[in-house]
């Protein structure tokens, strides 16, 4: 059996392709999830790919990651990443790596998004990068 790399994704993601196409790209969530899938297969990895606009969804399933067994956790949490105490300790709760993605370079953007409280608790951050930032967490992930 293949480990399991998580790819959580949260608030207006399910937009992508459509929302500020000139900050986040034309790629829908669904393109992105091909590419990983595609690149998981060649590194004998599976994704397990999910959205949610709730938070608590975005908690749950970082417990159930680690509950699976999962090899690690791709989380762009949205907007969550600047408010969210809760996926804070969610992260530092479970043993799984996390890595916390974001298309966009928060720290170029509006002061509010500077500091990541997802980002205190990953293992690492990737961000700026479009939709490679998937991939290259991916790579990182494979790596563990």
């Amino acid at each position: 059996m293949r480990p399991t790399i998580f790819v959580l994704n949260g608030p207006n993601l399910n937009l992508l392709g459509t929302r500020e196409p000139e900050i986040y790209g034309d790629e829908t969530l669904d393109d992105i999830a091909g590419q990983l899938e595609d690149r998981a297969r060649d590194l004998e990895l599976t994704i397990d790919m999910r959205q949610s606009n709730h938070e608590g969804h975005l908690i749950d399933w970082i417990h159930e990651a680690q509950a699976r067994g999962a090899k690690a956790v791709i989380l762009n949490a949205g907007a969550f990443t600047h408010t969210s105490v809760a996926v804070h300790d969610a992260i530092k709760g479970v043993k799984t790596p996390v890595i916390e993605v974001h298309l966009s370079n928060p720290h170029a953007r509006e002061s509010f998004r500077h500091v990541s409280l997802v980002g205190q608790a990953a293992k690492g951050t990737i961000a700026g990068f479009g939709a490679l930032s998937y991939m290259l967490a991916l790579e990182a992930a494979a790596r563990f």
